[in-house]
């Protein structure tokens, strides 16, 4: 699944290489025939979302065809947890992503879909602990630490130095002849993550006496493999808000 996603993003990016190609082009206007400029209208935009904050630099190829060069960035939770496989994980980001996006405006107004590629480094800090009954979950069984100490499960989620495909929808609205607004909803294909998970205590298993119920370790293995191999964390997903100035 990798290498498809790869060729995906590769196929997108090539794409959206040729737009810009064609870039200066000849139009007729209702005042007779216009040399439409590369770099004209070009607009810079700030931007804030799922994926952490940065900016923007956009210029319109033709009315229906833009390309968005950015980055976003920074330590940005719009969840503080997530859970996996009914444990629950204090979570904190640290976002790194560029992107490169051909923006389609097939009626050539505020409407557009966005199709692109993005390098993202991305690393989610993954921390769960004992409950006030002092006990944990992990895999969908209980466990408690040996002692009175606070338990603690430990681990990172990362994607890393994934190229992967986006695709995705927007919209951009005019304020004044420069100022402008957007939001922008969408998902990258970065296959699985990498998942890692460690304890900083000793835990033995609340019905130690039920064979079917695993040891600790074995309890910690397996969830960290359902995390690798969980479909629903191969989309990255994407929500944004900003605003744009242009040129």
């Amino acid at each position: 699944m990798k290498s498809v996603h790869k060729i995906l993003a590769i196929s997108v990016l090539a794409a959206a290489a040729s737009s810009v190609m064609a870039a200066d082009e000849v139009i007729v206007t209702d005042e007779g025939v216009a040399s439409f400029s590369f770099f004209k209208p070009a607009a810079v935009r700030a931007e804030v979302g799922t994926t952490g904050y940065g900016g923007a630099i956009s210029w319109n190829v033709n009315p229906y065809v833009g390309v968005t060069l950015g980055y976003n960035g920074g330590d940005i939770s719009w969840s503080d947890d997530i859970s996996v496989n009914g444990t629950k994980y204090d979570l904190d980001m640290d976002n790194k992503l560029a992107y490169l996006n051909a923006e389609i405006r097939p009626w050539a107004n505020w409407f557009y879909m966005a199709a692109g590629v993005g390098y993202i480094d991305n690393d989610y800090g993954l921390e769960s602990r004992t409950g006030a009954d002092g006990t944990i979950s992990v895999d969908g069984n209980r466990y408690q630490t040996v002692g009175s100490t606070t338990g603690r499960v430990t681990g990172n989620l990362s994607y890393k130095n994934d190229i992967a495909p986006y695709v995705g929808i927007g919209f951009s609205p005019a304020i004044t002849n420069r100022w402008g607004v957007f939001g922008e909803v969408g998902a990258y294909y970065n296959g699985n993550p990498r998942a890692n998970l460690s304890s900083t205590s000793n835990f033995v298993a609340l019905d130690s006496g039920n064979p079917d119920v695993p040891d600790f370790d074995t309890a910690l293995r397996n969830e960290e493999d359902k995390i690798r191999n969980d479909n629903e964390y191969e989309w990255l997903p994407v929500a944004k808000l900003g605003v744009s100035f242009r040129f």
